[in-house]
């Protein structure tokens, strides 16, 4: 196994996969992560072993072998506010079932023995075929995180037909009237924001929220989407394969206020504190999708504001950026624009101020004479 053991300390504990690569397996996708449960170890026999510690407030373990996580079976205890507002308890003593207990989803509850037995206490693989997100015990309750979590399972599963359970949505709908939402830092928010933004459904994750009553306290400037007519235009760009930055650029071109959008896009990422090309992404979307979606009746002085303004000479990947989500917006804009726009911008890039200088122009006329050249390049596409 690739969690190697002496087998003195193989009989004394018992290691187990958990959570997402058992419930991603009986699914029949691909399992891209492994987590394990030890169960019957202290936190000194794992150190003996080589196991390298990164657990701050309970026991979990690198395998320097394999880099994948292994946490001591543990069991918790709500005792502040917020996902962090818990304390642990990580003992030998601690059986398996009761460390799936403390688990969100009973789709994520079940384990993997060594010998291959399924555990599955709280029918996960029930709830699997019949495409339901179920809370294992009233203690999801206690955790705001479990809100956003859900509503992320549910943009990666509705292709699957995939639905939250009557009750467990009660429960989402409690932590929102309770105030704990607010107890959520930015840096989580957005992390579960950014992986539903990574599949084709984050408004999915966004119409969840709703229904739970969260996003008005979490995502607020995504309150006023109309979601029937969205949900076509994400279509449209979910055909071009496009990346998380891309979807959320769409996504804040419709539901942004019509007036001062740029500044309610800068709000969001500030308070969210997004990284940098997801502003950008954004805000060069709201400023010339209509330009570039018009560009072959646009004049060459407006086809080269673009160029100027998105830096296009030294960062041509803006303009693929801009491209897909700009095609949903504009589904008539011509397919070939695109490709047309890269073989311009191609022969701007050759333009050397080198041959001006030959003829002793220099300064404004040096400047002058770039731009005039450049206007003639971009003169027909």
């Amino acid at each position: 196994m690739a969690h190697a053991v002496s087998g003195a300390l193989r009989t004394l504990m018992e290691i187990c996969l958990v959570g997402g690569a058992v419930r991603d397996e009986l699914l029949g996708l691909e399992v891209k992560d492994r987590d394990w449960v030890v169960t019957g170890a202290t936190p000194e026999q794992m150190l003996a072993q080589g196991f390298r510690p990164v657990g701050k407030d309970f026991p979990v373990f690198i395998n320097p072998h394999t880099g994948e996580e292994y946490a001591l079976a543990r069991t918790e205890r709500k005792s502040g506010h917020g996902y962090q507002g818990f304390t642990f308890h990580a003992h030998p003593d601690v059986t398996l079932e009761e460390d799936l207990l403390r688990r969100d989803l009973t789709i994520n509850a079940m384990a993997r023995r060594p010998d291959g037995s399924l555990v599955d206490p709280y029918q996960g693989q029930d709830d699997l075929e019949q495409r339901v997100l179920r809370h294992v015990s009233p203690a999801f309750a206690e955790d705001p995180l479990r809100v956003l979590r859900v509503a992320r399972f549910m943009a990666r599963f509705t292709p699957l037909g995939f639905q939250v359970a009557p009750e467990t949505l009660a429960l989402m709908q409690q932590i929102s009237a309770s105030g704990e939402l607010q107890h959520l830092s930015a840096e989580r928010v957005w992390m579960e924001f950014e992986r539903a933004l990574s599949c084709d459904h984050p408004l999915v994750f966004l119409q969840c929220l709703q229904q739970a009553q969260a996003l008005p306290v979490l995502l607020p400037e995504f309150n006023p989407l109309d979601w029937n007519s969205a949900q076509p235009v994400l279509d449209r760009l979910n055909r071009e394969h496009p990346c998380a930055e891309q979807r959320f650029a769409l996504l804040c071109h419709l539901a942004m206020p019509e007036e001062a959008p740029l500044e309610a896009v800068k709000t969001l990422c500030e308070r969210l504190k997004t990284p940098n090309r997801f502003l950008q992404a954004a805000t060069d979307l709201l400023q010339w999708h209509d330009t570039l979606a018009s560009l072959d009746t646009q004049e060459s002085s407006r086809r080269l504001a673009l160029v100027k303004a998105l830096k296009l000479l030294r960062n041509p990947e803006r303009l693929q950026q801009l491209l897909a989500p700009t095609h949903a917006l504009h589904p008539d804009m011509p397919d070939d624009l695109g490709p047309r726009f890269e073989q311009r911008l191609a022969a701007l890039a050759q333009v050397s101020s080198a041959e001006f200088m030959q003829q002793g122009l220099q300064g404004k006329a040096l400047g002058n004479a770039l731009e005039a050249r450049y206007l003639a390049l971009l003169e027909s596409l």
